[in-house]
């Protein structure tokens, strides 16, 4: 049988050293660059079955709209304690608008959100139903896209903009959803302004083996994004998750890897390791809402390590991150103090 007894590689915390960590995340210059998305919420109760046709009609209750894609990891690097610089373009529509108010009510600088009249934002529409005293569940989701990037002329007014905020940033996040704010050639040209020192890691929904060569530092795939990339099927077999861990960070030079894996935790490879780390998955295996948590485990892993993190600790810190925002319904974020409890209740036997 095909490695499914693969036996894991001892991950025991040191969870007074993840809460050092977690402290020094305050401060911390994280440029974020990457697609921003708006992901509108719309509210409503389940009023009939219409006569014109086999579906529901609902009751509009309310709606809003919350910062997804990297605008999602920018939040959530927010939210921990991140002095955070986003780095995209919106359109010059009212998705557009509400991300750029959103940021700047709750103090992120937005001079680095473009405008661009002749672009659309990125907007998931989803519709959640339910009945009275009931938990609303999701019947429908409609996207908006872009139909091509953004123009040349966008791209290189982000492309000075980057590269002033790069020289005095502790890391760089990148979150390339496929809509084209974000390139490997942009974020190659980008490096050269960082600082020697910093970290620079990468969620990239399509083609991460595009950016070999730009000196990441490390990647955070999923395993379906990782398995597409192969062409593989991964499910339980450890050997063929470890033949495609090893062959992307052979082939993108990263001195990380760490792979998401749903119900089946996180899985670290790293450069100089012969092992892979298999990481149980922080509290329930039975999650709320999955919506965004990629975005989640991204902040958390690049403020971890611009703060000192081994690889190892940024994973765990990464995980747990990932284990609370799965318990939290809709695109969430989860906060230093969040994060600090959730470490202390571990240490003291009161998580799994």
């Amino acid at each position: 049988m095909s490695g499914q007894q693969g036996k894991p590689t001892e991950t025991a915390m040191d969870l007074a050293a993840l809460g050092e960590i977690v402290e020094r995340f305050a401060g911390k210059r994280i440029v974020l660059f990457g697609d921003f998305v708006a992901d509108q919420f719309q509210f409503g109760e389940i009023s009939r079955v219409s006569r014109e046709a086999p579906v529901l009609i609902l009751k509009h209750r309310g709606s809003n709209v919350v910062p997804g894609g990297g605008a999602n990891a920018a939040n959530n690097l927010a939210s921990l304690g991140a002095k955070v610089f986003p780095m995209t373009v919106v359109g010059d529509d009212a998705a557009g608008s509400e991300l750029r108010e959103y940021f700047a009510k709750v103090g992120v600088d937005t001079s680095g959100v473009l405008r661009d009249k002749n672009w659309t934002t990125p907007t998931k529409t989803r519709f959640l139903a339910g009945w009275t005293h009931t938990v609303a569940q999701q019947v429908l989701r409609v996207d908006r896209e872009p139909g091509q990037p953004p123009s040349e002329k966008s791209r290189e007014r982000l492309a000075a903009k980057l590269d002033a905020k790069l020289k005095s940033a502790d890391g760089m996040a990148i979150s390339d959803y496929g809509f084209g704010v974000v390139s490997p050639s942009a974020v190659a040209k980008a490096m050269r302004s960082m600082k020697t020192k910093s970290v620079t890691t990468l969620d990239a929904r399509y083609k991460l083996d595009d950016y070999s060569g730009c000196g990441i530092t490390a990647a955070t795939p999923n395993e379906a994004e990782l398995e597409a990339l192969h062409r593989a099927n991964i499910g339980r077999d450890i050997d063929e998750l470890t033949r495609c861990g090893r062959a992307t960070i052979k082939k993108m030079a990263l001195e990380s890897l760490l792979i998401t894996r749903g119900k089946d935790g996180m899985a670290l490879f790293e450069r100089n390791g012969k092992d892979l780390i298999q990481i149980p998955v922080h509290g329930s295996d039975q999650a709320v809402d999955v919506t965004g948590a990629g975005d989640s485990v991204l902040a958390a892993f690049t403020l971890a390590l611009a703060a000192g993190a081994t690889a190892l600790e940024a994973a765990q810190i990464a995980n747990i991150a990932g284990g609370l925002v799965v318990m939290k319904r809709g695109t969430a974020t989860v906060s230093r103090a969040e994060l600090l409890e959730a470490i202390r209740a571990e240490a003291s036997g009161g998580a799994r």
